[in-house]
């Protein structure tokens, strides 16, 4: 491999929120931080370099985006996703959340009803709540290690919404969900007139035979009814620089973004996030390539280990993401004393699973994007807790 994944890089006191909050998250600084999702690998070489090339520049005013900007986001999609995008379609945001919410803004108004469909990324109920908007759950079936759509509880709940949040790949089961699936959640969206967003921040990061489709690319009138969100930023690691794209063909709802965006002033990016993103989409490819054996590894240490040391954790195997689902139930911690154990017991910071909303009682997200060295020591302070 050309990059080195098990470099062990410190990380504490560089202002990360992985490292430096632990003591205010978990009650403690010396946890294993395996929460947020953000990777412990080095930035690669060619975003670092176009950093400092940008830094450069001396003077750092209004930016614009260049059209190789675009350029290198529609041949990357195009690339690696089969999806043809243009130029017209793409609005900045820093950040995928913040899409989310401006969308929100946009499309709906107080009091409507938002369909999400937990266990899934805690924003979303942030986003809509904080939005003074109504959640409406559509919760997930854990079925034979995978979770799948409930249609039949989707369908009546769909003539009450405006909008429905979609996860894709989904955050924290890591399914990469089917073009069977996403036909049949997009055409009733459309038989309803409900608008779907789709967070697709993780739609670099699928392992094969899974392979990832953007809702959008389902067909011309779904994409009417679609608006979608990528970003470079975990696929690279470069969250800290906001920058998302998100991706609208219908003139209408993109102008409507684009207008609720300008009255919030968020949309003029910065020089880095520019810089970064263009390198990311233009020379990523093998990077790309070699982090997904990387990760796909650690997750089949994960799944062996927990088999033949720990069984009574049950790992829903992701087909996406670096993000791992462990099924805890089996320890028979209810409630706080779940997390109380794999902080003060094992010494490893996770997210609750909980925080996730309906269906996440019993469960822990592991971020596995880290040297396989961390991952294995996780793993042991584990297993040495439950057998104390």
């Amino acid at each position: 491999m050309a990059y080195n994944f098990d470099e062990i890089i410190n990380r504490e006191n560089t202002g990360s929120l992985k490292y430096d909050i632990r003591k205010q998250k978990f009650g403690k600084e010396d946890v294993i931080p395996m929460w947020v999702a953000d990777m412990d690998f080095r930035t690669p070489d060619f975003i670092t370099e176009a950093l400092k090339q940008s830094a450069e520049k001396d003077i750092f005013g209004y930016f614009l985006f260049p059209d190789s900007y675009y350029q290198s986001i529609i041949n990357w999609v195009k690339r690696h996703h089969q999806w043809e995008i243009q130029k017209d379609w793409i609005s900045f945001c820093p950040g995928v959340v913040p899409a989310l919410s401006l969308s929100v803004l946009a499309f709906t108004q107080p009091g409507d009803k938002i369909i999400i469909q937990p266990p899934v990324y805690h924003p979303f109920f942030f986003v809509i709540e904080g939005n003074n908007r109504q959640v409406l759950e559509n919760p997930l079936i854990l079925k034979d290690g995978r979770y799948n759509m409930d249609f039949k509880d989707l369908e009546p709940k769909l003539k009450e919404a405006k909008m429905l949040f979609l996860s894709n790949p989904h955050n924290p089961g890591g399914m990469v969900w089917k073009k069977e699936e996403l036909m049949q959640l997009a055409e009733l969206c459309l038989k309803y007139n409900v608008l779907l967003i789709s967070d697709e921040i993780h739609a670099d990061l699928v392992f094969k035979p899974n392979k990832f489709i953007p809702v959008a690319s389902l067909s011309s009138e779904i994409a009417n009814n679609t608006v979608s969100f990528i970003a470079p930023s975990k696929t690279f690691n470069i969250a800290g620089l906001s920058s998302s794209s998100v991706v609208i063909s219908n003139k209408s709802l993109k102008n409507r973004f684009d207008e609720t965006l300008h009255t919030i002033h968020v949309g003029l990016g910065n020089s880095f996030g520019i810089a970064a993103t263009e390198a990311a989409y233009n020379k990523g490819d093998q990077w790309l390539s070699e982090l997904l054996v990387y990760i796909s590894a650690n997750i089949d240490f994960v799944e062996n280990y927990l088999n033949k040391y720990i069984p009574r954790i049950k790992m829903i195997r992701p087909e996406g993401t670096y993000l791992i689902w462990l099924d805890c139930r089996e320890l028979n911690l209810q409630g706080d004393a779940l997390n109380h154990f794999f902080i003060e017991k094992a010494d490893i910071g996770l997210n609750d699973g909980r925080t996730f909303g309906t269906g996440g009682e019993g469960f822990m997200r592991m971020n596995v994007a880290c040297p396989r060295s961390v991952v294995e020591k996780a793993l042991k302070n584990i297993e040495n807790a439950i057998n104390k």
